[in-house]
This record gives structure tokens, sequence and C-alpha cells, in this order.
């Protein structure tokens, strides 16, 4: 049998980019919970920081940290007492034989990412909201980060989105892609939010994550969930020929 590949901080640091948004974004679908996703994927992955450095990578990453999100995130809805109503929504989610971690380790679920860009983008949260927050569960960036690139205090941050994700709970903002007929109206905000965090980059001081790179992702997960969107695919090129100049600028 061929060795497990190891694999270190850095590494994992990687695959945390490159897996969150898809992990949180399963996660909220099974559960129905910001919060709950968020904690529960952040406490996989420090599982993953302990693991995988001596017992090597997973031939699934995203899979092994969306299981062990969901199991962890059970766990904790089970010793209280308001998480029996969301797993019992949880259950009607989900089909008998439709096991949602099994389901991200044998394919991706890439309609999930969709619903959560339309959710953080909702109207009913105010632009700045919508970029933090897009940032924040789909780019995967600490709050500090998230801060940086506001150039406000990471305290008002963390106020910030605790007060967007309350708004979207409030508001009983819809976990869903829009219907047909709602999509201009609605997709026009998402497209500027990514098109925001590209600005952003150009223009503000140097960020860890780098929030031009971060935005390029964000279009390419849009074009490549909406191929038949010409917006999307126009704010792509407009993306990617930006950048391919911004050197010489």
């Amino acid at each position: 049998m061929d060795a497990v590949p190891a694999l270190d901080e850095a590494g994992i640091a990687r695959i945390f980019r490159e897996e969150y948004g898809r992990c949180v974004a399963i996660v909220i679908g099974v559960f129905g919970d910001i919060d709950v996703a968020e904690d529960a994927v952040q406490e996989a992955f420090a599982l993953a920081l302990r693991k995988w450095p001596g017992e090597g990578l997973p031939p699934n990453p995203g899979g092994w940290i969306t299981t062990t999100a969901r199991n962890r995130a059970i766990d904790q809805l089970r010793r209280q007492s308001r998480g029996r109503a969301l797993l019992d929504d949880a259950a009607l989610r989900s089909t008998d034989d439709d096991d949602p971690g099994m389901r991200e380790e044998a394919e991706p679920m890439q309609d999930e990412r969709l619903r959560l860009i339309f959710t953080c983008c909702n109207p009913a949260l105010s632009t700045e909201a919508q970029v933090a927050l897009t940032l924040r569960l789909l780019g995967g960036l600490t709050t500090e980060e998230v801060a940086r690139a506001f150039l406000v205090s990471e305290r008002a941050m963390a106020q910030r989105l605790v007060r967007a994700k309350r708004k979207i709970k409030a508001a009983r903002v819809p976990y869903r892609v829009p219907e047909e007929h709602e999509l201009p109206g609605r997709l026009r905000p998402v497209l500027a939010v990514v098109y925001l965090i590209y600005s952003a980059g150009l223009i503000g001081p140097a960020k860890p994550a780098g929030l031009c790179s971060e935005a390029i992702r964000l279009a390419r997960i849009l074009a490549e969930l909406m191929p038949d969107e010409p917006e999307v695919a126009g704010l792509l090129a407009l993306l990617l020929l930006t950048e391919s100049r911004r050197s010489s600028r």
C-alpha cells in the first residue's frame, strides 16, 4: 500500500483556503445555522492540524473536514437545548439514504456554495456587511484579516459580522439560490461584492490573503456554478484582464 503523503502547517493552510468556503456552505445546508457551521468547521480544521502532519493527508481533505465538522456539530447540538430543534430540521433536510458528509466525499456539492454566496449578498444586508460576510464565510479569511481589509479594529469587525448574521437569522433570509425570475435582480449585488473585493485589493495596503486573488477565485467559482450567465463571465474576464496588467500600472 502506498504511503499517505505527510503534510505540514503550510499545506494545511492552503487546504483551508481552498476548502473552507465549501465545507461551511455544506454544513450550513445541513443545520441551517451559520454559527454552528463556522464553529464546527473550525474545530474540524483544528483537529486536522493535529492529526494530518503525523497521519498524512486523507484522500479527500474536503470530505474529511465536512464529515468531521458535521459530527462535531451533532455532538455540540445534542448538548444544547436549542440544538434539538436544529437536529430535527437537519433530519428533515436529508433523506434516509442521503448522508451529506458522505455525499461530499463522493462528489463536490457546489450548489451549496452558490446558496451561501446569495445568502451573504442578500439585499437585506448593507454592502459592507455583504463584502465582510463573503470574505469571512466563503473566502475563509479570519476576522482579523477582514478587519484589515476594512481598515477597522478586529473587535469592530467581529461585532459587524455578528450583527450581519443576526440580521440574516431575524429576517429569515432563505438559504437558497433565487428562482430564475429573481436572478437578474439578485445576481447584480453578488457581482458587485466580488468586484468590490478586487478593488479593495488594488487600492488598499497589502493583505495577508491577497484580496485580488480572492476576488478572482470567487469569480471563478461563480463562473463554474453559473456557466450560462454572461454577466458572470464578463466579470471574470474583466478581473483577469485587470490582473494581467496590474504589474505594469
